[in-house]
């Protein structure tokens, strides 16, 4: 696998986090870091984001959407309000069944679906809970998306609320990986740490920590992966 080059982290002009990382095809993926699980990724000049909530950014003084990806229908990852300010009659909004019906429109993926964009190839991966009790929270039902992403030869994977799932286990070759980490709702620092040994992404991203029950142990997760070789965990303000 060819090395990635990455730059260092500096901010846009809305003033949020960005990282900066060179594709395998010479160009470059922007990173831009909201809060819990909104991001937005920037290749190709078009603007991808991916669960975008009013409370975490001022969306309306954001670039317009070519694609928006939403991975389930929870009110802190589906937000009408926060979609409208960025979509445009041409953007693609994707998102599973559950969250079609909620919002009214969009393009659905279901788990396992793959659409081949030229520029970008998305896949949906199963998003649900495994921890006994825990199941109502995201069911293993086929509900919920997390979203595998090849951009410029970089396979991106963003996991949505999820543990450490089968699918989740089997994906290879993923370069960059953010993973959810706050129990009762997503994953413990030991799940994630699972995970990222069996992964092995080059970059590895948490989110969605450090809320509600489980205060994340951010410090004892980077102890659990930090004999791995090649695999750089970065922190970012997504709580």
């Amino acid at each position: 696998m060819a090395t990635i080059l990455t730059c260092c982290t500096s901010s846009d002009p809305g003033g949020y986090p960005t990282d900066t990382i060179a594709t395998r095809d010479g160009g470059n993926l922007k990173i831009t870091f909201f809060a819990h699980s909104s991001l937005a990724f920037e290749y190709d000049g078009r603007w991808i984001y991916v669960d975008p909530v009013s409370g975490n950014a001022d969306y309306a003084s954001l670039p317009k959407a070519d694609f928006i990806l939403v991975s389930h229908e929870h009110y802190d990852h589906l937000d009408s309000t926060a979609i409208e300010a960025i979509a445009t009659p041409d953007t693609r909004i994707i998102l599973p069944e559950s969250s079609y019906r909620q919002l009214g429109k969009g393009e659905v993926m279901h788990n396992g679906d793959t659409l081949d964009l030229g520029f970008m190839q998305i896949e949906a991966i199963p998003a649900y809970n495994t921890t006994a009790g825990r199941q109502q929270f995201h069911p293993n039902t086929g509900r919920d998306n997390g979203y595998l992403l090849t951009l410029g030869g970089l396979r991106v994977y963003i996991a949505g609320d999820s543990e450490d799932t089968p699918e989740m286990l089997a994906l290879k070759n993923i370069d960059i990986a953010f993973l959810p980490v706050n129990q009762p709702y997503t994953m413990t620092e030991e799940q994630a740490a699972r995970v990222v040994r069996t992964m092995q992404p080059r970059i590895f991203y948490p989110y969605h920590y450090g809320q509600v029950d489980h205060k994340t142990d951010l410090n004892k997760l980077g102890q659990l992966i930090a004999d791995l070789p090649g695999v750089e965990m970065r922190i970012r303000p997504l709580e």
